[in-house]
């Protein structure tokens, strides 16, 4: 469980396409002494979509804070398990440059991320850019004053004419008062539900669950639904999955008694 940090240092988002870090995404280190400071930088775009013979994309990064801010990015392959697990694995498909990242307070900086492979041709590829903040020690007295080390990962799509998602769900009651929906991706892209709900015709919503999950061509993933008010009948059940892009799609169940 993470710790509770107080909201200074709460991650926060400044609009659709841009993230904005005040806080914590993910953790690389953590408080050895006081007092503790914290980066405060924002970055655009939080996804990456390439076209196949695209060979460059531009992202920036804001230092907003009012100290030295040095950064190190890297590019992993991003694959996942068939039961939708991530696995990342340094990759050299693509460049970044500058690799490190070496920012004056309240300054601005592109990255441009360049493909070093052929154009993919039939399925979408993808990786992830990971910007991890390297701590800078500063002596404060008698203590030592250390950062807390900040970290984000931004998903690349490099995705060819024609490859698209084809997200398969299913739904199963594990309890009285809970379903289990598996989704599985037997398309050529990778699926983005946001949320799920599931629903009965006569007592209407019954369970939903946000989520950020990405599902990867050829993965399956478990969604857990549960009703609070009372148990899930028998019968028809509608679920309704949103997709990233406004979308949602629509499956029927029949749920045994």
């Amino acid at each position: 469980m993470w710790p509770v940090l107080p909201d200074r240092l709460r991650a926060r988002f400044r609009g659709p396409n841009t993230l904005r870090q005040a806080g914590v995404m993910g953790m690389l280190g953590v408080c050895l002494a006081a007092p503790v400071c914290a980066g405060n930088f924002s970055v655009t775009p939080v996804r990456i979509y390439m076209a196949s013979k695209e060979r460059a994309s531009a992202i920036t990064v804001n230092n907003d804070g009012d100290e030295e801010l040095v950064m190190q990015a890297d590019i992993y392959e991003w694959k996942q398990t068939p039961d939708g697990k991530d696995q990342l694995t340094l990759s050299e498909d693509m460049i970044l440059s500058p690799p490190i990242l070496k920012m004056a307070p309240r300054s601005r900086q592109v990255v441009r991320l360049i493909s070093m492979i052929a154009p993919v041709k039939d399925r979408q590829r993808t990786y992830r850019m990971t910007v991890r903040e390297i701590p800078q020690a500063k002596p404060a007295g008698d203590d030592l004053q250390l950062q807390i080390a900040l970290a984000f990962s931004i998903p690349i799509f490099m995705t060819p004419p024609g490859a698209k998602a084809k997200l398969d769900c299913t739904l199963a009651r594990v309890a009285p008062d809970a379903a289990k929906a598996i989704c599985q991706n037997t398309g050529t892209a990778a699926s983005h539900p946001t949320a799920l709900r599931i629903s009965h015709s006569a007592l209407g919503n019954l369970a939903s669950q946000d989520s950020g999950a990405y599902i990867l061509p050829g993965v399956r993933r478990s969604f857990d639904l549960k009703r609070k008010d009372g148990s899930i009948p028998g019968g028809r059940i509608t679920l309704d999955v949103s997709m990233s892009d406004g979308t949602s799609q629509s499956y029927d169940a029949n749920v045994s008694e």
